[in-house]
């Protein structure tokens, strides 16, 4: 687990810092330091220490020994949570979908709705963290392929959100679901005036600059068919970075990619917990669905890293 740290306020402080240090052995942090100073070797020091001591206690930066940092140019601190050290709980297919069931159950008070657009804005948060603007370039441009599920309901809401950061998107959706949640989600985005299609674009590279995988989820099982096998061997062979929503899609949520039939993303984004197929996953690894109350938590004794300042996501690794 994680400890996060305030930036020190005031004019001499550190602007855009977060610090993530871990409160046991068993957690792993990595540091990354931009615009280097010569700050950074007094702050590579209190991190040292700070991990040496295995603090259980939040390091906040106005600290005597943190104050010292005032004095050096700002610079820009991110910490990742390596998911890797065992650190993190993974859930299964079969509790995945319980605990769905009981955050929509009678107790928890959740809709199908509610859970799928908190979902879809993680994803966008964490998408645009890894691929973000630029006042020097044109936005990146986003294909989101979406299938017929709850998988695919996520990627619709999160199109919603990435058109609205100011990203340009548009929409593969194949087999649209003829329920009124999924009709509504469309309408939404055509209001907004963003593409919407049955088919693969026949050329990636050129046109996009990511793709978005939220065709299969935790609860796909069994042999890929038309028109999504086609689509996940185009996605396969193209250079198109891809992120996948929760699991990858072709994998199995509990083996991985054994087979190899399934995509190779670059970047995953985990929606409540990671599955297991995520402990072998090498890309970037987010963490998505600031939602799960303590009575979920407690009963599938997860264990999750806090989520930093009003962040809808953490990256894990």
């Amino acid at each position: 687990q994680a400890q996060s740290a305030s930036s020190l306020p005031g004019p001499r402080g550190v602007r855009n810092a977060t610090i993530l240090l871990p409160a046991t052995a068993a957690g792993r942090a990595t540091l990354s330091l931009r615009r280097i100073s010569p700050a950074a070797k007094h702050l590579s020091t209190l991190f040292r220490l700070a991990v040496a001591s295995s603090l259980s206690a939040p390091l906040h930066l106005n600290s005597p020994p943190a104050r010292a940092l005032g004095a050096f140019s700002p610079l820009r601190c991110s910490m990742a949570m390596d998911a890797s050290s065992g650190g993190i709980s993974y859930v299964s297919a079969v509790d995945a979908a319980a605990i769905d069931e009981q955050l929509m159950g009678p107790d928890l008070g959740f809709s199908i709705d509610q859970l799928m657009e908190l979902a879809g804005l993680s994803v966008a948060t964490a998408t645009a963290e890894h691929f973000p603007l630029s006042a020097s370039s044109q936005p990146p441009r986003v294909l989101i392929v979406n299938g017929p599920g709850n998988n695919g309901g996520d990627g619709l809401v999160a199109a919603r959100h990435l058109h609205h950061f100011g990203y340009t998107v548009s929409v593969c959706y194949p087999k649209p679901t003829p329920k009124p949640l999924y009709q509504n989600l469309v309408k939404q985005l055509n209001a907004l005036a963003i593409p919407v299609s049955s088919e693969l674009p026949p050329a990636l590279e050129g046109d996009f600059d990511v793709v978005l995988d939220a065709i299969f989820g935790f609860s796909f099982k069994g042999e890929v068919r038309s028109p999504f096998a086609e689509i996940l061997a185009a996605l396969k062979t193209s250079s198109v970075p891809v992120v996948s929503v929760d699991i990858p899609s072709g994998w199995d949520v509990d083996e991985g990619n054994a087979s190899g039939a399934g995509l190779d993303p670059a970047v995953l984004i985990s929606l409540t917990a990671p599955k297991p197929a995520a402990k072998s996953f090498p890309g970037a690894h987010y963490l998505g669905g600031r939602f799960v109350p303590p009575a979920i938590r407690d009963k599938y004794n997860l264990r999750l890293p806090p989520y930093p300042g009003t962040a809808m996501h953490v990256r894990l690794a």
